[in-house]
């Protein structure tokens, strides 16, 4: 059977996924973009977003996972597509928010985000097909499972979806990345997930950029 797995999720050393306040201007609120300055500074997040150069070492390694060819759909929670809560605004196709990822974003597969307020799919290109559904974890995983055919599905966030679906003990695999900054508010990964190292064999390796990349992988 295909895999549920997570990559290239970074927490801070008090466990939150991101911060308070998320706005269109700080997607990650107070946090900024501390907690993702590792991966923007490798060759792997510099070309993700039309750029050049970066870091080719131990960071790089852990974040080109990400585009891995074996991921056939992707699953995310609302506040990864957008910052706001209730019902969609009525902008009109023109102005319709299509993410923050530009016209391609990077993706290439169905990706399923978990929301309340249902609306109709985004096609976008290279592949990318928004799909708005509100599903338990489980419900929407076999969607997602479906549409991979037979391929890999990547939970891709935020840390709310993340926990939700260890909670429900469906992610086989898991990259989380430690990042040595203290955020003390906002969205925490690990509450409400006590023992979860019983169902997991954890490998840690520490990173010159002062990271510690943890790999969790189902016994």
């Amino acid at each position: 059977m295909s895999q549920v797995r997570v990559h290239n999720l970074s927490i801070s050393l008090d466990g939150f996924g991101t911060g308070e306040d998320l706005s269109f201007e700080a997607p990650f609120g107070h946090a900024g973009q501390r907690l993702h300055g590792w991966m923007f500074a490798t060759g792997f997040g510099r070309a993700m977003f039309g750029g050049s150069g970066g870091g080719e070492g131990l960071d790089n390694a852990f974040a080109r996972r990400h585009q891995d060819d074996d991921i056939g759909a992707e699953i995310m929670g609302r506040g990864k597509f957008w910052p706001l809560s209730g019902p969609w605004p009525d902008l009109g196709t023109e102005q319709e928010w299509r993410g923050w990822w530009g016209p391609n974003p990077p993706f290439h597969t169905p990706v399923f985000v978990l929301t309340h307020h249902p609306r109709p799919s985004i096609e976008m290109e290279g592949g990318t097909v928004f799909h708005f559904i509100d599903a338990s974890p489980a419900d929407a995983l076999a969607l997602a499972r479906e549409a991979a055919g037979g391929r890999d599905v990547r939970i891709g966030g935020g840390p709310t979806t993340v926990g939700e679906f260890l909670a429900a003990d469906l992610i086989d695999v898991m990259h989380v990345v430690q990042v040595p900054v203290l955020l003390g508010r906002g969205v925490r990964l690990w509450d409400g997930l006590e023992g979860l190292e019983d169902r997991y064999d954890i490998e840690a390796v520490a990173s010159p950029s002062g990271v510690v990349h943890l790999t969790f992988t189902r016994r």
